[in-house]
């Protein structure tokens, strides 16, 4: 699998061959992934470990659907109690390119302190950036942490507790 770092336009910008018409892609096998196969965390462990000293929650979510400011998704506002935010934009540079494996690497190994990934848990609001910075962090050339594919929606919609800042 590859990823294409800044999508589109980036591509155009460094010459990939592009075309406006319609191509017939070749006939395939169907790719033979069943369900996803990294590390995941559900509602009932997040609730468990989520204020656990020895687990990270992260939130990738920005900073003001985390604070509870804004929720222009989902019903209610607010963050998981005991996660950290770290906004998935951190892993962009000022061009929206990933920033350099070695720059997210140290950024990831000051937030882990130390902790194993099968500690750390990610999400964002329905599990999507969240796998951003999944990505990023193997980028980084890091042992991946569990996603929490339920994320903010799931857990909101549960009468789980919420936290909010001011």
């Amino acid at each position: 699998m590859q990823v294409l770092n800044g999508g589109f336009q980036e591509a155009v910008k460094i010459g990939f061959p592009t075309s406006n018409e319609i191509e017939t892609a070749a006939q395939t096998e169907p790719y033979p992934i069943k369900e996803w196969t990294l590390p995941s965390s559900d509602l009932v462990e997040v609730e468990k470990v989520a204020q656990n000293e020895d687990y990270i929650i992260i939130d990738v979510r920005d900073n003001e659907r985390y604070k509870g400011n804004k929720e222009p998704i989902d019903l209610v506002a607010g963050h998981i109690p005991g996660a950290i935010n770290v906004p998935f934009t951190t892993n962009l540079d000022e061009h929206e390119l990933f920033l350099a494996p070695e720059q997210l690497k140290k950024n990831y190994q000051k937030i882990f302190k130390g902790k194993s990934a099968e500690n750390i848990i990610v999400h964002c609001g329905s599990g999507v950036t969240a796998c951003h910075t999944l990505l990023a962090i193997a980028y980084a050339g890091l042992q991946i942490p569990k996603l929490y594919v339920g994320s903010w929606s799931e857990w909101s919609r549960n009468n789980k507790e919420i936290a909010t800042e001011d």
